[in-house]
């Protein structure tokens, strides 16, 4: 038995070349990032989901496409170091404006949290079509109202905010200021730099 085999027993298992086939399959058909329970409920009984995972993340290791942890689950991302080449011939994402960047990283950081209470940390109003752009993004959701006179709107962010900047959760946030000036060095899942804020864009909503 290999060291291999010794550290993870069920690599040894007669299933588990099938698993590993299986798991690779599921994540490469799936448009969104697959949880580990998932992933087991599709694997042959013991084998451990989380050891497939490390060895189809060990093997496309150094690779065109590999397999990362993002947004709590498991998806193929293109290499990071392949992003200029890319760029060159994949249609870049509509850049998001810096008032839009300002107010997702206030409702990344403050969530869950109200319209007026982002206005306040700002200090400016937040336009409606700045919301919009959010929502339509997919980047912020409704979580709820407040318990106070006009029950407003709570704010939070997504499990897609979380795929778009390559965060396995929300305790991965980077500083405020790099996710408002679109510093992280992640991409989506087309390998297409991250939304990044429009440097015309003026800080008025």
């Amino acid at each position: 038995m290999s060291p291999e085999q010794d550290a993870h027993p069920d690599v040894a298992h007669p299933g588990f070349a099938r698993a590993l086939r299986v798991a690779e399959a599921l994540v490469f058909a799936s448009d969104k990032p697959v949880p580990l329970p998932r992933i087991q409920s599709a694997l042959p009984e013991g084998v451990e989901a989380a050891t497939v995972m490390t060895a189809l993340a060990a093997r496309t290791a150094g690779g065109a496409v590999e397999l990362v942890e993002v947004a709590g689950g498991f998806a193929f991302r293109t290499a990071l170091d392949l992003a200029s080449a890319i760029t060159r011939v994949v249609e870049v994402p509509r850049r998001l404006p810096r008032a839009a960047m300002e107010a997702l990283s206030i409702i990344a950081y403050h969530q869950p949290v109200t319209r007026a209470e982002i206005e306040e940390i700002r200090g400016a109003t937040l336009s409606q079509t700045t919301l919009d752009a959010l929502l339509e993004a997919d980047l912020v959701t409704p979580r709820g109202r407040r318990e106070s006179p006009g029950r407003p709107t709570l704010w939070g962010t997504t499990k897609h905010f979380l795929d778009q900047f390559g965060l396995k959760s929300l305790n991965d946030l980077p500083r405020r200021e790099e996710l408002v000036s679109g510093d992280l060095a992640v991409g989506p899942r087309d390998g297409a730099p991250p939304l990044v804020p429009d440097g015309g864009a003026q800080r008025a909503a």
